[in-house]
């Protein structure tokens, strides 16, 4: 141990004739571990909400959608072959794609006795469509099998909130109003057609699971009155959906030039950009908190230094140097704003760990995706909380330790 670091501890835990630099020191280090401790736990809820809506929009949507300029170019013939076909046979041959496979979308117009709404309608192979989406996977009551049509029904899967609402159960008849429809005698006679609830789904965001269905391909497009061969386009879910602006980008340099590929990144940029944003700026105010603790250190320190003028003339006349001094009072900083983040990180890890296993704070359900506090603590973050805390408490020890270096032994030992 060098005699800097010796003295620096010395000067930290030993009794001093002014009690009260003794408490701004302890002030100091509750100052930087609180500031930590809470840096530590927001990070973490922040980071558990960004991962888990992540994980709620890649239950509900696929990775990659391809989709054409010109939609009759994806159309199938009759015997299956052509369109969509051939590219999703070789699509489902790259190694980083899981799955493939058409859909359809659009917008109906759904009505049962209880009331009337907007829906999303996606028309999808039940067959394949559990592969890869979670939501359909695990559905909370029914299965993908009531899709294919049954005594003369087709079936539909519908979200736990639109359930709710209209009071919905497995086997409630619906009816959708599609905007195509005929021309007659009479006037533009809208398409309606009749469901059979065969499904209740529960994603976890309340957009989706209150606007949006699922019926099979065949029923979406009987629905809206399209070619039998016809689709929106072709999803594809990738086995890392963090890749996917990379995979997209490789696909759309060997595909057609009339095929066109978007990513669910690209999609819900403007959402993803205002967590980020909110996080930054929660880091920095929190921040705050541990810039008021080095603020304390420099109190805390330059009062020391006034205290321990006789000790550092002394030391300085048996030959330490300006450098030695200075570094003793920059390790006993260091050593506070250590200290400090060290209990910051014991507190903000211990807390973080309890609203993990116990989620003892609820939320309002319906207004956020998750009903409690999710918690997802990560290195990259929890070291930079360290190395900004580390940083704040080294530069608050620049000046008094500059102030001790420049002290001349004469000058303090004059009137002694």
């Amino acid at each position: 141990m060098s005699f800097e670091l010796f003295i620096a501890l010395r000067y930290l835990f030993s009794k001093r004739q002014q009690a009260f630099i003794s408490v701004i020191s302890v002030m100091s280090v509750l100052g930087v571990a609180i500031g930590v401790g809470a840096l530590v736990v927001v990070m973490g809820v922040y980071n558990g909400f960004t991962e888990d809506i992540r994980n709620k929009i890649l239950g509900a949507n696929s990775h990659l959608f391809i989709q054409s300029l010109i939609p009759e170019m994806l159309d199938v013939n009759e015997d299956g072959s052509g369109g969509y076909s051939g590219i999703v046979k070789n699509l489902k041959q790259n190694p980083q794609i899981k799955a493939a496979a058409p859909f359809l979308y659009t917008e109906v117009l759904f009505s049962s006795p209880q009331g009337a709404t907007g829906l999303i309608i996606r028309g999808i192979e039940p067959g394949n469509a559990d592969e890869a989406l979670t939501v359909l996977r695990h559905l909370k009551e029914g299965s993908l099998d009531g899709l294919i049509r049954s005594k003369g029904v087709q079936g539909i899967v519908v979200g736990e909130e639109l359930a709710s609402r209209f009071g919905l159960r497995i086997g409630s008849r619906i009816n959708l109003m599609s905007p195509s429809g005929e021309r007659t005698t009479a006037g533009f006679v809208p398409k309606i057609v009749s469901y059979r609830v065969a499904g209740i789904f529960k994603s976890g965001l309340n957009d989706y699971d209150n606007r949006l269905a699922f019926i099979s391909l065949q029923s979406a497009r009987e629905l809206i009155g399209v070619p039998p061969g016809r689709v929106s386009g072709i999803e594809v879910f990738l086995n890392d959906p963090m890749q996917a602006k990379e995979i997209a980008q490789a696909l759309q340099e060997v595909l057609p030039d009339y095929l066109y590929v978007r990513n669910w990144i690209d999609i819900n940029a403007g959402l993803f950009a205002a967590l980020q944003l909110e996080r930054i700026g929660m880091f920095i105010v929190l921040a705050l908190i541990v810039l008021v603790g080095s603020f304390s250190i420099i109190t805390s320190l330059v009062m020391l230094v006034m205290e321990k003028t006789k000790d550092i003339a002394i030391l300085m006349s048996m030959g330490a140097s300006s450098y030695s001094i200075g570094k003793i009072f920059m390790l006993q900083g260091t050593l506070i704003g250590f200290i400090g983040t060290l209990i910051g990180y014991a507190g903000g890890l211990l807390l973080a760990f309890l609203l993990q296993k116990y989620q003892f704070i609820e939320l309002p359900a319906g207004v956020y995706a998750s009903d409690h506090l999710p918690v997802l603590i990560t290195f990259s973050d929890t070291a930079l909380i360290g190395l900004a805390s580390m940083l704040m408490c080294f530069l608050a020890t620049v000046y008094p330790a500059r102030q001790a270096a420049k002290l001349v032994p004469a000058d303090a030992l004059r009137y002694e």
